[in-house]
């Protein structure tokens, strides 16, 4: 094994403490270290975000802490921070950082889909696809699978529901790294074990996610100069249909006012909005019928992020076309197309196919985790075929956003979120 993949299966061991307290003021959060007994030896976390990186996990073992008369997470909900060897069915290389909080980032949007089976697939502690289907947990899984094949290689798949031998036999037909549910029948297991570097979780309170909604925990972000920022983390207010705020405001003397989105489209906005919650901003999510079609993350402007998501839509569905025709990714098929007539023939065709239907985006939904600072990008979500959209609100061009979606044909309906769901 040469020394540049070495790096990938060295275990970096740590020289943090045993144990971490925390005073805030008056009050002490005191936290232990978290280890596992695997093949014999206690062993942490595997490494940070690079294998070059020592990490260590910590767990919530007292605390007390309020601020302004608010309870924060006392490490009563035995989460990832909680994990035992029983939770690790499977441990694989055994989890390092990335791992866990890809696990963590998924817990952060299920927590707010407890209605409903759903699946959420993440790299890089971002969805590139999420689901959820009042027809069980096959179809919220594969629908988040399909919402990204080629993004969702190598990544972590959480779910909320006790995982079945159809999931686990899907699974095992691509390659992931972790999966994560509130249980798994002897069956699934059976299929997912023999997968040797799957590391396999079972977090029984996945099932139960309702009971850390609206429960705040210190969010802490280190400094290059050794600093600390700390905040309260983000609290979702939409948590039903009816939390959604009318797109509404006043402009000398005029009042805009959208139009309000069927069940349907408040459904998918709910949906959508969940899922916002753990994307990098800025970003933009296109949605239809209970699952992510297309999700742009992490961009610097929302015009730009709106045409890069729908740029990403395009994209995903014209490889969906070729692997359901060839078995091949898109950039397999424009390989090949290059010394294969019949080949570079299908390619246009699928490419042709992909323009007409517009990606997919026709009879979707869209939501922005911040306002739209100027009208272009939801002019740009309305060529596509948005039929819905959800954004704060607070522009002081609010009134041209809702001018555009009520100019368009068929008019577009908008709500606000009343807050910005913003994730750094």
């Amino acid at each position: 094994m040469s020394d540049l993949k070495k790096m990938y299966h060295t275990l970096n061991r740590d020289s943090f403490p045993a144990d971490l307290t925390l005073t805030v003021g008056g009050q002490t959060i005191r936290y232990a270290k978290k280890t596992w007994n695997i093949g014999g030896e206690q062993k942490g976390l595997r490494y940070g975000e690079n294998p070059d990186q020592p990490a260590a996990l910590y767990e919530v073992v007292e605390s007390s802490f309020t601020m302004d008369g608010v309870a924060f997470q006392q490490g009563q909900h035995k989460l990832v921070s909680a994990l035992t060897e029983e939770n690790l069915i499977q441990s694989g290389k055994h989890p390092g950082k990335i791992n866990l909080t890809d696990v963590d980032n998924g817990i952060n949007m299920l927590q707010y889909l407890t209605a409903k089976p759903a699946a959420i697939i993440l790299k890089h502690n971002n969805p590139c696809g999420a689901a959820w289907s009042d027809d069980g947990l096959f179809t919220a899984l594969s629908r988040a699978f399909a919402s990204d094949r080629i993004a969702a290689f190598g990544g972590t798949i959480i779910v909320n529901r006790t995982l079945d031998k159809d999931c686990a036999d899907f699974i095992s037909a691509s390659y992931f790294e972790v999966i994560a549910a509130p249980d798994f029948t002897a069956e699934a297991l059976t299929v997912l074990t023999a997968k040797k570097n799957l590391r396999i979780i079972r977090i029984p309170a996945l099932g139960e996610l309702e009971k850390i909604v609206g429960t705040p925990f210190l969010d802490i972000k280190s400094l290059v100069d050794g600093g600390l920022i700390i905040q309260a983390s983000f609290r979702n207010r939409i948590l039903t249909e009816d939390d959604f705020l009318p797109a509404e405001t006043t402009k000398d003397g005029t009042t805009y006012l959208a139009r309000k989105p069927s069940h349907r489209e408040a459904e998918d906005l709910l949906f959508a909005w969940a899922v916002e919650a753990g994307v990098t901003s800025n970003s933009i999510i296109f949605a239809r019928d209970g699952a992510t079609v297309s999700i742009g993350t992490g961009e610097q402007d929302r015009v730009g992020c709106v045409e890069l998501t729908i740029q990403k839509a395009y994209t995903k569905y014209a490889d969906k076309l070729a692997f359901e025709r060839h078995g091949l990714s898109l950039y397999e098929l424009k390989q090949k197309a290059l010394t294969d007539q019949g080949l570079a023939t299908s390619l246009a065709e699928i490419l042709a196919q992909t323009e007409q239907d517009k990606g997919g985006l026709p009879g979707t939904v869209l939501v922005s985790d911040g306002f739209f600072p100027f009208r272009d990008g939801v002019d740009l979500a309305i060529a596509q075929g948005v039929t819905a959209i959800a954004q704060p609100g607070g522009s002081i061009r609010d009134w041209e956003i809702i001018q555009a979606v009520n100019s368009a044909t068929p008019q577009v309906a908008m709500v606000f979120t009343g807050q910005r769901s913003f994730k750094h």
